[in-house]
């Protein structure tokens, strides 16, 4: 067979297997496709080899002549045979790197397509999850739509109520106005009234004097007779002090508020050291402590048979002590800041006033241990105490005002503008007609119980109110009104002459409260430092 019927024999042999192959190959894997082709190539040589066994026959026969005749024949037909050896390996080693190179070719396409097919099925999922939550989002939006709705149909409804609130409240403040007003009246006429008893009163006492009967009219103020008032014998006129008798170092960080029992020299005193001290007034020497108090004592109060100090204190709580066994007797919680001021009813000993700088005043029942009534009020309370009759509050606000309430009911009977900065301190006369109120403008106003006009007004150039808890005094007389000043100096008018009388200088430091006994003497003061001065 020569060259060019090898190369005739490949093309119909290998050539048409490999198209065929390809042909077949939509339908198969690629693995497959080189099987195919693999098996296509060994037929094909197969085939060859056959064809060439039959083609050398004749030559295998011709081997059987002489060998000289017929070598060189040989010899050209074996270079041929090689030749053709060479061309059918080096087709081979063609078909077989392109096949290799296919197979490899098919893998990797084969990885892309999986990692296509596994990122279109990431995103189908992704999709999915996209959509669930945009429904999900739509259905949270049409409920806050839905609860928006609802909420401003709720605010038109709010509104609506306001107004007519409003409209309430301005008609209730109209009806209220002119319930004061013919409230005034009454009370002008009531004061007209009063007028007439008391100068018939007077008329009366000049009678009696001229009787003989003087300590029997001592005993009728505006018609109520004194005979059953403990302690009414041991009444005496009160003299001006002039000299320091004592001086006491009564409490670290300061005293607040001292007071004297009544119809006693006993003197209390309360502190920033939390404790109670009771004194001797004649000779100055400590008597008792009462512990017990969470924070500073800020005001005293004893009841009228002596048996029992209540304290207001730093601490939002009163303290009650007994005073014979040294033990707190009750601890009255209800407010929830600072308790500035508290007083005990004149006529029982059972009820007690507090104010705190909660904006409440608090009626207590003792015998009880609670609270019975609250007062609220927009402008904070710094001092109160009780009418003669226990039935009126008399109340200094922060604001200047002194107002006066219903124990009862607790509603605002009336007011007045007292001061034009704050008042720190009120004082009932001993006939229960006249109050004294000090305030932040260094002045000392004396009202009239009865109708709230000012009967008096006490001033001095270098008195100073020391701060919002100055408390001043009037004696027990009523005739001269005692007050501390922020120089240490303690001021004594006259309430006749509305001028002073006397100036006490011990004190170093401000002088915070005063207290005059019921005896008539001695005048006690305290200071800023905790010390207690005692007058004569």
């Amino acid at each position: 067979m020569n060259k060019n019927q090898e190369h005739d024999f490949l093309s119909q042999t290998l050539i048409p297997s490999v198209s065929e192959i390809q042909s077949n190959s939509i339908n198969m894997s690629h693995e497959e496709i080189a099987r195919e082709a693999i098996k296509h190539a060994l037929k094909a040589l197969r085939k060859r080899h056959l064809l060439e066994e039959g083609a050398h026959a004749p030559a295998f026969i011709a081997i059987s002549r002489p060998i000289v005749s017929q070598g060189s024949e040989w010899k050209e037909k074996a270079e041929n045979l090689e030749l053709e050896l060479q061309q059918c390996y080096k087709a081979q080693s063609r078909l077989s790197e392109q096949l290799v190179v296919e197979v490899a070719e098919c893998r990797t396409s084969k990885a892309l397509l999986q990692e296509k097919e596994s990122a279109i099925t990431n995103l189908q999922t992704e999709l999915t999850q996209t959509r669930d939550k945009c429904s999900q989002l739509k259905e949270d939006l049409e409920e806050k739509i839905k609860a928006l709705e609802l909420l401003v149909s709720e605010n038109h409804e709010l509104k609506a109520q306001l107004e007519a609130m409003t409209n309430k409240a301005k008609n209730a403040e109209a009806e209220n106005k002119m319930l004061i007003d013919r409230w005034m009246l009454q009370k002008m006429q009531d004061a007209e009234r009063l007028n007439e008893a008391n100068s018939i009163y007077e008329d009366m006492v000049d009678r009696l004097k001229a009787s003989g009967l003087e300590s029997l009219a001592r005993q009728q103020v505006d018609g109520v007779v004194r005979r059953n008032e403990d302690g009414a014998e041991f009444f005496l006129e009160s003299t001006i002090p002039s000299i320091c008798k004592h001086r006491i170092n009564a409490h670290e960080g300061g005293c607040a508020s001292i007071l004297f029992e009544y119809n006693s020299g006993k003197l209390i005193s309360g502190g920033q050291d939390r404790t109670i001290k009771m004194w001797d007034a004649s000779t100055g020497s400590l008597s008792q402590t009462l512990y017990g108090c969470l924070g500073s004592v800020l005001d005293l109060t004893i009841t009228h048979d002596n048996r029992s100090v209540i304290a207001a204190s730093s601490s939002n709580n009163l303290y009650v002590w007994d005073v014979n066994s040294g033990r707190v007797r009750h601890t009255l919680t209800g407010h929830t800041d600072k308790v500035c001021a508290v007083d005990v009813s004149k006529v029982s000993s059972r009820h007690v006033l507090s104010a705190a700088y909660d904006r409440t005043i608090k009626v207590w029942d003792l015998n009880k241990g609670y609270c019975i009534n609250t007062i609220i009020f927009h402008s904070n309370c710094n001092a109160l105490c009780f009418s003669m009759d226990g039935q009126t509050i008399c109340s200094g606000h922060v604001d200047g005002n002194l107002r006066l309430w219903d124990i009862q009911t607790g509603k605002l009977l009336s007011e007045v503008a007292a001061h034009s900065l704050a008042i720190t301190s009120i004082s009932l006369s001993r006939n229960g007609n006249v109050v004294l109120t000090s305030g932040r403008d260094n002045l000392h106003n004396l009202f009239d119980m009865r109708s709230l006009e000012v009967c008096g007004t006490l001033r001095a150039t270098g008195n100073r109110v020391a701060s919002n808890w100055s408390r001043s005094c009037i004696s027990p007389d009523d005739n001269y009104v005692a007050a501390g000043s922020a120089d240490g100096s303690i001021y004594i008018w006259s309430i006749s002459k509305a001028d002073i009388v006397s100036t006490l200088r011990e004190h170093t430091s401000p002088v915070l409260c005063c207290s005059w006994s019921g005896l008539g003497k001695p005048l006690a003061s305290a200071d800023k430092n905790g010390i207690i001065c005692t007058w004569t």
